[in-house]
């Protein structure tokens, strides 16, 4: 399925498309569930976006149909909530962002504007809640083999993670939600061992892939870890050498920080595609995204940056900012870069910034910070936004849809900052996860070679002011089983799921543990 879709009515605001389009379905209808995931084939995990935590796909299921590592039990009764307007607990982002004011536009809108009125009609009226739904856009990692270690990943999702982990042994004195992610070594993410021998997820992919899925799809996009790391990877590469054909729109997420191997191999394998995007993550600059992103040198990151935009075959160079605690001093820097490499390759590749902010863990997002930063850092913010759109009217670098898109962006975590004091539901108080901030950079330091102060000076009197957390307490590096949340959502699903004949008794402890979230990213 080829093409890109978008929508909204060149005339109508994001608040008009929102209300004819989405609403229209249901107040609290979002078209990601139906047509969206992200799927880690190496720890068989899925979700419908980057917000609600992801949850295991039973194998179980998985027997009956491939399709299920899209479509599981849980997303159903996800989706049955969302047809009767009953606002889902994991999709908590929208609602906080919704709840600022009618004016205010949550990612349910993002997400769903790039699927056609009809097909979201569809998820109501051909689909429902209850039957199987072939992807329209598609999310995957292969495994978690990574050369970096970013301050807010884990060992989950990126094998340098481990190796600190195991090295070091976990962190201590973390007490707030989502302390336990830096407290186990990524077991659940080595099941099937470094090459994913004989893993059923994998297994399942490759056939809906050779299937259905690769019809259905508009794009495929690939996650890690760092995918150029990846034997699945590179399997798929070779794939599309031999079906140049396909018109299945393709992008992947990259670090750029690889060797200039496997950079070259990745420009070289552009070629083979219709469309080939890639996206890149940094929000901030120098010493800053190299404190953030452990792993990362930031003129080795600018240099790799450019290089593939110019030799590459792309169609988009997407840059992901993780609006996070430590990156709000430089992130104007950083879009500044950003603007630099669109003026320059205007002609040959769209380059385009999305704003994604961190809840997970919650002592590492900007809600810890204090008062008066926040409040700073968002006029600074709404400042840079504001002169952007003064001298685009002179430089007309930026298309509307693409100015209003990233102002808009900007604006939301402006109002964010101003207004939103605790990143999730079940974020622990501010006082804690003031303690948790300290105890985890201070760690970190050591571990990683850093110097927090040294790199944040603005933090200090900050910093100096938050009582150190001691216990005589030594937590041991846990096991897979023992970090898994008792998921909050689970059982009352489980009953719904029951009284809805989706689930017998004999299957309820079967779904029960593959039900549970786990609330680290």
């Amino acid at each position: 399925m080829a093409g890109f879709v978008f929508a909204k009515k060149w005339d109508e605001t994001y608040q008009e498309y929102r209300d004819r389009a989405i609403n229209s379905v249901s107040p609290s209808f979002c078209g990601a569930k139906w047509y969206n995931a992200t799927i880690w084939l190496n720890m068989g995990q899925t979700t419908s976006c980057h917000h609600p935590p992801p949850h295991k796909i039973p194998l179980r299921e998985l027997e009956r149909s491939p399709k299920a590592l899209h479509n599981t039990q849980y997303k159903k009764l996800v989706r049955k909530e969302m047809l009767e307007g009953i606002r889902p607990k994991e999709c908590e982002y929208c609602w906080k962002i919704e709840d600022l004011g009618p004016d205010k536009v949550s990612d349910r809108v993002y997400k769903s504007v790039i699927y056609s009125d009809e097909e979201l009609v569809n998820a109501k009226n051909k689909y429902s809640w209850n039957n199987d739904v072939n992807l329209k856009t598609l999310e995957i990692s292969f495994d978690a083999n990574c050369n970096f270690a970013c301050s807010y990943c884990n060992a989950s999702f990126s094998t340098t993670w481990q190796s600190d982990i195991k090295t070091n042994g976990a962190y201590q004195n973390l007490q707030t939600d989502g302390g336990g992610a830096f407290q186990h070594a990524g077991d659940d993410s080595m099941i099937y061992g470094k090459d994913q021998i004989d893993n059923p997820y994998l297994e399942a992919f490759w056939k809906w892939w050779e299937g259905d899925l690769q019809n259905s799809l508009r794009e495929l996009r690939v996650t890690g870890g760092e995918p150029t790391m990846s034997k699945g990877f590179w399997k798929l590469m070779d794939w599309w050498k031999n079906h140049k054909e396909c018109d299945v729109n393709f992008a992947v997420n990259s670090n750029l920080g690889q060797t200039n191997v496997l950079v070259d191999r990745l420009i070289k394998a552009t070629h083979n595609f219709k469309n080939f995007s890639l996206y890149t993550s940094n929000e901030s600059i120098g010493t800053h995204a190299e404190y953030i992103r452990d792993g990362l040198k930031w003129e080795v990151w600018k240099e790799n940056a450019e290089i593939i935009i110019r030799d590459g075959n792309l169609k988009t160079f997407n840059v992901m900012m993780t609006i996070n605690a430590l990156c709000l001093f430089s992130i104007t820097d950083c879009l500044e870069f950003i603007h630099s490499l669109r003026e320059k390759y205007k002609e040959k590749t769209d380059i385009l910034i999305t704003l994604n902010i961190l809840r997970f863990p919650s002592f590492q997002s900007a809600t810890t910070l204090p008062e008066h930063i926040k409040l700073e850092r968002a006029q600074h913010l709404q400042d840079w936004a504001e002169n952007l759109i003064k001298t685009n009217k002179e430089t007309n670098l930026y298309p509307d849809d693409a100015l209003w898109g990233l102002v808009n962006q900007i604006y939301r975590l402006c109002e964010y900052l101003r207004e939103v004091t605790q990143g999730h539901r079940f974020a622990s108080d501010l006082e804690p996860r003031e303690k948790d901030f300290k105890s985890f950079y201070s760690q970190y330091d050591i571990r990683r070679g850093k110097n927090f102060i040294e790199t944040f000076p603005q933090l200090k009197e900050w910093w100096d002011s938050i009582e150190e957390t001691k216990s005589d307490f030594v937590v041991e590096i846990k096991t897979h089983e023992s970090n898994v949340d008792q998921n909050v959502y689970s059982r009352e699903y489980i009953e719904r799921a029951k009284a809805e004949g989706i689930v017998t008794d004999d299957l309820q402890n079967e779904i029960i543990e593959h039900l549970e979230l786990k609330k680290i990213i």
